[in-house]
């Protein structure tokens, strides 16, 4: 009779485990099926479209001639598609570190100042609610040829210009895209500082460190994958910077807010369609060896800070 009851008591923890490694295999088969409509959508959509886009970048436009790499030569050849390029790089280059140098000012400067950094957050992030029509519109009224930049001046004695069809141009657009993306990327850079301990900057005041000793030896080494993080954001939202310069010159801006964005634009309205594909799958190429150097760079990061933890 004992030996009965010891064996059953062995086999309930057996059913039992096989019990919850059947549910929690359930759960996840639930999981895949919610993630079906979307795998779908996307290669439906995207997938399948770009690999048809990749096709065609060795064909030409009209009939089903097979060319081989001539597309891609005849695009590296352009000199509109070459502006371009320069263009998008001297922006990335210019905006993204001076996005993320403000943004991150601004972060420590809201998270000090706790009486009204609600005011603060709110006032940063008014930007992001302000469509890019109604921001161009506003940028326009101030640097246009008859704007207000140019009213002041002339009033003080200075000589008016036309900022938009200028060099000027570049510096413009620029301040537009940081200033609609101000207020997000400080969001960012505020989560990453919450998440770092307020007792290593207490234990290093008592040991006598200063605001930049904590700032170099704390923050900054904590904040590495919200840096890695905001710095991929930024680069993508900057490919959408197209709007603003769109709406602020239209198809042929001033060739140094000539973008990417305007050479597929022209090139499809002409139906160009051989360049454009060659282009475009270039583009992705680049923007996938970004990503994937940001990806190795942030898992270099993360085992190292484990071997020094």
């Amino acid at each position: 009779m004992k030996r009965r009851r010891t064996l059953h008591r062995k086999w309930i923890p057996g059913w039992r485990s096989r019990s919850e490694s059947l549910c929690q295999g359930r759960r996840e088969w639930k999981g895949v099926l919610f993630l079906i409509p979307s795998i779908l959508g996307t290669g439906g959509f995207i997938f399948l479209p770009f690999l048809d886009v990749i096709r065609r970048s060795f064909f030409r436009a009209s009939g089903n001639g097979f060319v081989g790499l001539e597309n891609y030569v005849s695009v590296l050849r352009n000199e509109a598609f070459l502006r371009a390029v320069k263009n998008t790089a001297k922006f990335m280059a210019v905006c993204l570190p001076l996005l993320l140098l403000l943004s991150l000012l601004a972060a420590v400067v809201v998270g000090q100042v706790l009486k009204i950094s609600g005011i603060l957050k709110t006032g940063f992030l008014i930007p992001m609610a302000v469509p890019a029509a109604s921001a161009v519109v506003f940028f326009r009224l101030v640097f246009d040829r008859n704007g207000w930049l140019n009213g002041m001046l002339e009033a003080f004695g200075g000589e008016a210009q036309d900022w938009l069809a200028s060099d000027s141009a570049f510096a413009v657009l620029t301040a537009c895209y940081i200033w609609k993306n101000l207020g997000y990327d400080m969001i960012l850079w505020l989560a990453g500082l919450s998440a770092i301990p307020k007792e290593q900057y207490e234990a290093a005041r008592v040991q006598g460190a200063g605001e930049m000793q904590c700032f170099r030896y704390i923050t900054l080494p904590q904040l590495a994958e919200t840096g890695f993080v905001t710095a991929l954001l930024s680069f993508i939202n900057a490919f959408r910077v197209f709007r603003e310069a769109y709406l602020i010159a239209g198809d042929y801006p001033h060739e140094s807010i000539y973008m990417l964005q305007h050479l597929f634009n022209n090139w499809f309205t002409n139906l160009d369609i051989q360049k454009m594909t060659a282009a475009a799958v270039m583009l992705v190429l680049i923007t996938g060896g970004v990503l994937l150097g940001n990806d190795i760079c942030t898992e270099y990061m993360r085992r190292r800070d484990e071997r020094r933890g």
